[in-house]
C-alpha cells in the first residue's frame, strides 16, 4: 500500500501505460496511475501516482507543463510529428528574425484545434483510432495559454523551442501552426517534457535507474524517490485547520468560520500534517476537493 509520487523520466518509444506498468511492478504497488500521457515519440516527466495520490491526479492533469521541442521546418506531416505521412514539402525562406516575429503571435491566450491524432474522444472513441480509419471529425477550437515560447536554437531546417503552456495544449499542433504561419510547414522531430506543475526536471529518475535499484534490492534507495502526497499541492497556499474542521471536511460538510478573504485551492494541514486539498469560494466557505483516507 504505497502512497506517493514518482517522477519518471519516460524513455523514447514506450507508451505511458507501458511505462506505468513497469514502474508499478518495480515498486510492487497495489494501485498506480499516471497523469498526462506522453506519446511514445516523447520523453520526459511522467508523474506516476501510487495509492492515495491517484485521488489527486486531476490537479497534475490541470497543471501547467513545460517542454523542449525540436521541429523540422519545410515538411508537414499527417500527424504533425515525424511518424506521420508527408503531406507537403516547401522551401524554407525564414530566418531567426522572422521566426521570433511569428513566435510572438503565439504567446498568451490563443485558440487551438486539436489534431485528429489526439486521444480526445468522439462518441466514446479516441480520435486517433478514427483517423487511422481515414475518418475526419470536425473539432472545435479550444482556449489555451502559452505562458512562454522562446527560440533556443535555429539551424535550418531544425528549430528548437522551449514552451510553457496550460493544460489541453498539443505541442504537435502548436508546431504545425507555427510552420504554417512561417509559410513552409513543420513537424515535431523530438519532444521532451521538462516540468509538470512545480516539479523540476532534477527530481526525475529513469526507468533504467529504477530497474537497476530493484535488481539490486536497494529498496531504501527506491523508496527515496517516492515523493510525499503533500508535494502534489506544492504550489498552493497552506491552510491550517482544526481537527474538528478536518472531520467536517472529511464528511463532506462546509466549513464557514475560517476568516479568509483569499479564494481558490489550498493545501490543507491539520497538526502540520497534509490531509487534502480544499477550495475557498467567494463567500469564504471552505469545501473539500480531495481528502486523504484516514488509515
Amino acid at each position: 500500500m504505497l502512497d506517493g509520487i514518482v517522477l519518471l523520466d519516460k524513455p523514447l518509444g514506450l507508451s505511458s501505460n507501458h511505462a506505468l506498468q513497469r514502474v508499478k511492478n518495480i515498486f510492487f504497488a497495489q494501485k498506480a496511475g499516471h497523469t498526462g500521457s506522453l506519446d511514445p515519440l516523447a520523453t520526459g516527466m511522467l508523474p506516476i501516482c501510487f495509492g492515495e495520490a491517484t485521488k489527486f491526479s486531476q490537479f497534475l492533469l490541470s497543471a501547467d507543463k513545460s517542454y523542449e521541442v525540436k521541429a523540422e521546418l519545410g515538411v508537414r506531416t499527417s500527424t504533425c510529428d515525424r511518424e506521420g505521412e508527408i503531406i507537403s514539402q516547401k522551401e524554407i525562406t525564414c530566418n531567426s528574425v522572422d521566426i521570433e516575429k511569428i513566435l510572438s503571435t503565439f504567446r498568451g491566450d490563443i485558440q487551438q484545434i486539436p489534431s485528429m491524432f489526439s486521444a480526445l474522444k468522439h462518441n466514446g472513441k479516441p480520435l486517433y483510432k478514427l483517423a487511422r480509419q481515414g475518418i475526419e471529425i470536425e473539432r472545435e477550437a479550444r482556449d489555451i495559454t502559452i505562458h512562454e515560447l522562446s527560440l533556443v536554437e535555429y539551424q535550418a531546417p531544425y528549430l528548437t523551442l522551449q514552451v510553457k503552456c496550460s493544460k489541453g495544449t498539443y505541442i504537435r499542433n502548436l508546431v504545425d501552426d507555427i510552420g504554417e504561419a512561417l509559410g513552409c510547414g513543420a513537424h515535431v522531430s523530438e519532444l521532451r517534457r521538462t516540468q509538470v506543475a512545480d516539479f523540476s526536471a532534477a527530481q526525475m529518475i529513469s526507468l533504467q535507474q529504477l530497474a537497476t535499484l530493484r535488481e539490486a534490492e536497494a529498496f531504501a534507495e527506491l523508496d527515496a524517490f517516492i515523493l510525499p502526497l503533500s508535494q502534489i499541492a506544492l504550489g498552493m497556499p497552506h491552510l491550517q485547520v482544526s481537527s474538528a474542521a478536518a472531520f467536517r471536511l472529511q464528511q463532506g460538510q462546509v466549513v464557514d468560520d475560517i476568516n479568509l478573504t483569499q479564494t481558490g485551492f489550498f493545501s490543507l494541514l491539520c497538526d502540520q500534517r497534509f490531509i487534502g486539498i480544499g477550495e475557498v469560494d467567494q463567500h469564504g466557505h471552505l469545501r473539500a476537493k480531495r481528502m486523504l483516507q484516514q488509515r
